[in-house]
């Protein structure tokens, strides 16, 4: 993973930790055990040597004519290895006397009192009648390596089910506990310029609410700052109209009043200047509102009336010379809790963007089917990225007209709020490699879908 989650972090973290730890208290406990076992094991030795030397003496005593060593064997009966076997040796180092699993073969042991170790015996030896005779008590190492090997196991055997439990219990208690972490952080992604409401403290932990007052205090300054410039748009606005307003109508009448000349010129692009200003005036105006969030609306309308009563508007005004068609069934609806003064600005400056950028000699076709609603103009082949492009503000397309470039940037804040999705698609033929002056005409079309609900193409 690039990006490890801190749950995944920890758990690891407190399981690795948890494994060396336990690893170390094995290693600890198998270094005190070969230590005890060792004493328990040199006492058992040593104690059965004194315990077995004077019965070794006596029945030797019993028996003064030996010519072979006496090889004992158990009374009940027992042929198996022992944990301990013995030798007893005269002061020659000849084997006199040994038990049953073992042979006449001298042990690899000094004829000495005391403790001593071969490779493959612990001994313990001690002396009897004066020196005579040597009683050699000798333990099998691999016997002890192997109750230390049993007892690690021993040990070892509880991780196996230590592991999992502990990842389980981690995962349970880090996920519990980061649980606040992960409310902050939707609570904080869940914030645009639509969403701007201060993230609740209350129930946040201790260490937690300094970062969410951080992080509404930044809300706090963002929502004034919008407020500020959505005010300012409005204000601007409005105050603009009345004045424009006035000056259009005075330039009006001035082009009336004067004759063919450079002075009627001049007046007639003056005219057309303020045209374009009292435009963009007004697509600010919708665009202030559309920041405002008027999309949504508590009552579900029928959007076919309002598309009905725009396209009637535009038909019955100056479209440049472009025809306008349309086409719907009877008694058609489709119904969203949309308002309706929000949708007809989506739909006019859909409808004026196909007016004012469309070719010439291709209609603007306006249709619904029941389903869908598509408005369609011509227009160059355009690539994936040139569309993309004409989504951001002051972004017109390469076609001349008066435009503004904020037409789609209104669209798409309003659709935000009503719940709904804006797609462009253009003819797929042209490529962004494609020569601007190869790019065959095609039908432009901005697409319009509805979430949880039916899908509608614009």
């Amino acid at each position: 993973m690039r990006h490890p989650s801190m749950t995944v972090r920890l758990i690891m973290a407190i399981t690795v930790a948890v494994c060396l730890f336990w690893a170390m208290a094995v290693a600890l406990s198998i270094v005190i055990m070969h230590e005890e076992y060792g004493e328990i094991f040199d006492s058992a030795l040593q104690e059965t040597a004194l315990r077995l030397a004077p019965l070794v003496v006596d029945d030797l005593q019993r028996q003064p004519d030996m010519h072979e060593a006496i090889n004992l064997h158990p009374l009940t009966g027992f042929t198996g290895d022992g944990y301990l076997t013995y030798q007893v040796r005269d002061a020659t180092g000849k084997v006199v006397m040994h038990s049953h699993d073992v042979t006449t073969t001298p042990f690899d042991a000094p004829l000495r009192d005391g403790f001593a170790t071969s490779e493959r015996y612990r001994f313990y030896t001690v002396s009897a009648n004066s020196g005579a005779l040597y009683v050699h008590i000798a333990d099998l190492l691999a016997h002890r390596r192997q109750a230390l090997i049993e007892g690690g196991q021993a040990l070892l055997l509880p991780a196996v089910l230590l592991v999992p439990v502990s990842i389980l219990l981690v995962w349970l208690v880090v996920r519990r506990s980061l649980l606040p972490i992960d409310r902050l952080r939707g609570a904080i992604a869940d914030k645009d310029s639509g969403n701007l409401e201060a993230i609740e403290i209350a129930e946040l932990p201790r260490e937690l609410r300094p970062i969410a007052r951080s992080v509404n205090n930044l809300l706090a300054r963002l929502r004034s700052a919008f407020d500020s410039e959505r005010e300012f748009a409005a204000n601007s606005a409005h105050e603009l109209r009345t004045p424009l307003a006035g000056a259009l109508a005075q330039t009006q009448l001035l082009i009336r009043s004067l004759e063919e000349g450079p002075q009627r010129s001049r007046a007639v692009q003056v005219n057309r200047a303020l045209t374009r200003l009292t435009a963009l005036t007004e697509k600010l105006l919708q665009l202030s509102r559309a920041e405002a969030g008027i999309g949504a609306s508590a009552d579900a309308v029928n959007l076919v009336e309002v598309l009905d009563s725009v396209v009637e508007d535009f038909k019955a005004r100056d479209s440049n010379g472009r025809p306008i068609r349309y086409h719907s069934p009877a008694n058609a609806a489709l119904v969203r809790p949309v308002d309706p003064d929000a949708f007809a600005i989506v739909i006019r400056n859909l409808v004026e963007n196909a007016i004012t950028h469309g070719e010439p000699d291709v209609p603007v076709t306006i249709s619904f089917d029941g389903e869908t609603i598509s408005v369609t103009n011509g227009a160059r082949a355009m690539t994936m990225g040139e569309i993309a492009a004409m989504r951001s503000r002051f972004t017109r397309g390469k076609r001349a007209g008066p435009g503004s470039g904020l037409g789609l940037s209104i669209v798409e804040r309003l659709l935000t709020s009503m719940g709904a999705q804006l797609t462009l698609t253009c003819d797929p033929s042209a490529t962004d490699a494609t020569p601007v002056e190869q790019r065959d005409a095609a039908l432009f079309c901005a697409q319009l879908r509805f979430d949880g609900g039916e899908a509608a193409a614009v």
